[in-house]
């Protein structure tokens, strides 16, 4: 596979210049390395810009609901786990009107990889304040200044024990593709949280501001630490880039169905007679069956 064997014909509608362009690159690469064909990928995403992320990709794809591309992308594994599945979506869209989607897709532990593209504002909306939005940050919503603590995702996914949580930056598309490599290849719920500037929308977390913002984790830095991955994630005075978290013990969630279970054991015959009654009483044209 090449990156050009995921292009699709006709317009985007991002602005000139916006972070979603360096994500898209970033991704087409890593799939194209990782040798997925568009027939079996699927990506779901919400509402937002980096929600249109699979209209711009040649792929199966779910576009859904406002903060909702967590529960489908998790059915969808678990209804066929040989096809790679992602949720992507963005800050707003993961962190707000998904946050309990996100909290619980942790739990589950679904095999998917979770693209976040964080620009720390509201950009289909036209610029308010994301839950990722810094102190101070002032919008034509929040005119005084937001007031809340940001939304720290990736803390929340250390403490909930997440399998896989990464950081990365969209402007260094090398780095960010061999991120999201790890992630896809990763057994289990995978985060990538992309920070991305948002050229229209808002001017201080820009390309540069993240540049300075920002350091690279050293080849030192041990990731099946959860104690130091905790501090680590805590720590915004600058923040951590790279693979942060890493923990390969736990089951999958379509891996605890019991349709897929080595070990299962065939159903009693009293089960089987209950089973198939109830499927008469709900379609009566199968009693002659």
């Amino acid at each position: 596979m090449e990156p050009k064997d995921y292009n699709v014909a006709g317009e985007n509608a991002w602005c000139p210049g916006c972070g979603n362009f360096g994500i898209l690159n970033a991704l087409k690469k890593a799939l194209a390395e990782l040798n997925i064909a568009p027939q079996n990928l699927v990506i779901a995403s919400g509402i937002g810009q980096a929600a249109k992320t699979p209209h711009y990709l040649k792929c199966n794809f779910f576009n859904g609901l406002h903060g909702r591309s967590l529960p489908p992308a998790t059915a969808i594994k678990a209804v066929n786990p040989s096809l790679t599945v992602i949720a992507e979506s963005g800050d707003g869209c993961s962190y707000g009107e998904g946050g309990n989607h996100f909290i619980h897709a942790i739990r589950r532990n679904p095999d998917i990889t979770h693209l976040v593209h964080n620009n720390m504002v509201y950009g289909l909306t036209k610029g308010q304040a994301s839950p990722t939005s810094g102190l101070g940050f002032h919008t034509p919503v929040q005119v005084d200044g937001v007031t809340e603590e940001p939304f720290n995702p990736l803390a929340v996914a250390i403490s909930l024990n997440a399998p896989f949580v990464a950081r990365c930056l969209a402007s260094d598309i090398e780095k960010t593709k061999d991120i999201i490599k790890q992630a896809i290849t990763h057994r289990g719920y995978a985060l990538v949280d992309i920070l991305q500037a948002c050229v229209s929308f808002n001017k201080v977390n820009t390309f540069q501001w993240y540049k300075d913002n920002s350091y690279y984790l050293p080849q030192s830095y041990e990731p099946t630490n959860r104690h130091e991955a905790l501090v680590t994630a805590l720590s915004t005075e600058k923040l951590a880039l790279g693979v942060i978290y890493r923990n390969d013990s736990r089951a999958t969630f379509e891996s605890t169905l019991a349709v897929y279970r080595k070990d299962k054991q065939p159903l009693p015959q009293r089960t089987l007679e209950r089973n198939k009654s109830l499927a008469i009483l709900l379609n009566p044209t199968r009693g002659a069956q």
